[in-house]
Formats: C-alpha cells, structure tokens, sequence
C-alpha cells in the first residue's frame, strides 16, 4: 500500500506534465496557422520583406567594409546596392533575351518528350493501354496544375499580377536599402522591445539566426551554380540542344533543396529524348543522377549542411509543406525558415542544458559547505 501510495503521484505527476505539454504544442500550432494565413492574407508586404532579407545577406558585408573604411551608411548602401541593380540588370540583358527566344522550342521539346514517354508506355511489354498511359498523364499534369493553381489563378489577370510585381520589386528595393543602411539599429530597437533580462537572449538568437540565413542562401548558390554548370557540361558533351534555357532552370530550381535541381533537370532528358533518341536521354539521366549524389553526399553536407543543422528529411518534408501553404514562394522560404528556426532552436537548447547544470550543481555546492 505504501509503494502504491508513492507511486501513484508520481504517475500522476508525469501526466500533468505530459498534458501542459500536449498543450503548449497545441497553443504553438495553432500560432504557427495563424501566422501563415496572417502572411498570406499580407503577401504583398512579407515577400517583399523575405526576398530584401535574402538578398541582404549577399549584400550586407560589402556594405560592412565600406562603412568600416570611412563610408558614410547611406551613402554605402546606396554604392552597393546601385552596383548590385547595375550587375543583375546587366546579366539580364545577357541572358533573358536568348533564354526567351529558346523557351518556345523548350515547351515544344517537352511537350514531344511526354508524348514518346506516353507511346513507349504503351508499346512496351507491360500491361498498360494506349488510354491507361493518356489518363495517369492527364491525371499527373492535373495534379502538378492543382498545386500551382494559386499562381495560375493569379496570373490569368494579367493587369492586377503585372502590378503586384512592380509593386513588390519597388517594395524590395526600398526595404534592401533601408536593411542596407540602418539594419543594426533596426535590429537594436527590435531587440529592445523584449523585457531588459531577456534581451540580450534576443540579440544572441537574432544574430545566430542572420548568421544562418546568411550561410544558407551563400551556399545554397554555390550549389546552384554547381548543379547548373555541371548539368549543362554534360548536356553540351551529350550534344542535347536548348542548353542555356535549361541551365538556368536547373539553377533557380536549385534553390528548393533536395528536389529542385532533381525535377528541373529532368526536363532536359525529356529534351534530350525528342531531339537525340533514347540513348542520349538514359546519358543525360546517368550525368544528372551522378551530379545529384556528387552534390548531395560531397558539396552540399560542407556547403550548406554546416548552416542548416537539420536532416534532410526535415527539408524534404518542409518543402511541400511550405508549397501546400504558400505555394511557390512557400517552397522557396521553407528551407530558409528551417535554417533560422533550427538556429535558434539550438540556442534555446542551450540555454536549457546550461540551467540544468547549474541546478544540478547547487544542491552538491550546498552540501560541501560547512
């Protein structure tokens, strides 16, 4: 009876525990819904605010170093923002002009390769009709068109959407410079909204959070870049034609982890199927998958995996999860917010062990005193 007697609160100790737990998670969740459709209800503001965030990690220490020679901040971050318009301007005007005019041949190649997809299917020994492979195709296009609708939808008004995009672009510009110019102040007065014991646990999040940001998106270039250059190599080796309009897809779709690259460069081999035959196509398939496990087991784990200290199950989970909530623009932002989230995420786990220890400790200071 005794031993039921001490028993039984503790049970029903770890019980209350295990419900305030439940519940903190359910409070949290439900904030996390709330803050995603509060965003998406004002998605003029927070891309705009997401996208000056992304590239203000590229453009910040140019701004640093000026600012530490003597420059003064707005006339810095007028400098390095004016060069940075000027050089994206100029490789616009290099590349979209012949990457256009190559699209339309793109579609044509793609649309010619699901259709010898679609005819091999239905000759080949498996036991699959000419109507089974049209329907799974039609049903595969309807899905991939259902979970871009939100853009689809959006871009069929074609007025409204061309001056969201103006909009936003001048919303972005002006937020870049103004994260250019005054970002630590803005920060400082940030941070300074917290209670004075807890801010300086702000300031250390907030810098461990724009540390990661800033080594996510930096390195998640460099796998652009590695991905594209080695990818459009091996097309131009294979011979397959349309090579710059899919580099550059290869390349902005890389900026989806673990997926991206994948699906973008598969075009190429529906490309390379049309217009070189079916050994071209299982060629570019083999240098694709080859650049995939080269980047994915090499690069990526020390170029990206030192800032994102995540599984990259985490990552493949939180891009759709991102798309299914925000749509593209989801997709892209997931994997940056898991870079922050897992930053501060590690300071608080921190913060948690170094309090366990000191209450471990004082009870055997305690007892070693006179």
């Amino acid at each position: 009876m005794a031993d039921l007697a001490t028993t039984q609160p503790r049970s029903w100790r770890r019980l209350r525990r295990l419900g305030e737990t439940c519940l903190w998670l359910l409070i949290v969740g439900l904030a996390v819904v709330a803050a995603v459709n509060l965003a998406a209800r004002l998605r003029l503001v927070v891309v705009p605010v997401a996208i000056a965030l992304l590239f203000a990690t590229f453009l910040a220490p140019p701004v640093r170093w000026l600012k530490d020679h003597g420059w003064r901040d707005g006339l810095a971050a007028v400098t390095v923002l004016g060069a940075a318009l000027l050089a994206f301007g100029g490789l616009g005007v290099l590349l979209v002009p012949p990457v256009v005019d190559q699209f339309a041949d793109l579609d044509i190649g793609i649309s010619g390769g699901i259709d010898r997809v679609q005819q091999w299917l239905a000759d080949s020994p498996l036991p699959l009709s000419s109507d089974e492979v049209a329907d799974a195709i039609d049903r595969a296009q309807a899905q991939l068109s259902d979970s871009f609708g939100t853009l689809a939808n959006e871009v069929v008004s074609g007025a409204a959407i061309a001056l969201e995009v103006v909009a936003g672009l001048l919303l972005t510009i002006v937020v870049l410079f103004f994260l250019l110019k005054d970002g630590a102040r803005m920060w400082e007065w940030t941070a300074g909204l917290a209670p004075a014991h807890r801010r300086a646990d702000v300031a250390e999040m907030g810098e461990r959070a724009w540390t990661a940001l800033g080594a996510f998106v930096r390195g998640q270039t460099l796998v652009a870049l590695f991905d594209s250059v080695l990818i459009g190599l091996a097309l131009v080796i294979i011979g397959v034609p349309l090579v710059l309009p899919l580099a550059v897809l290869t390349f902005f779709g890389a900026y989806v982890p673990v997926v991206g690259a994948t699906l973008t460069a598969m075009l190429a081999v529906l490309v390379a199927l049309v217009s070189n035959g079916l050994a071209a196509a299982v060629a570019v398939l083999a240098a694709i998958l080859v650049v995939q496990q080269i980047e994915g087991n090499v690069f990526h784990p020390v170029v990206v995996g030192r800032a994102v200290h995540a599984h990259p199950v985490v990552i493949l989970l939180a891009v759709p999860a991102g798309g299914v909530l925000a749509g593209i623009i989801g997709a892209l932002l997931a994997a940056p917010i898991v870079a922050v989230g897992t930053a501060v995420l590690g300071y608080l786990r921190e913060r948690a062990d170094d309090s366990q220890r000191v209450h471990v400790q004082r009870p055997r200071a305690s007892a070693r005193a006179p």
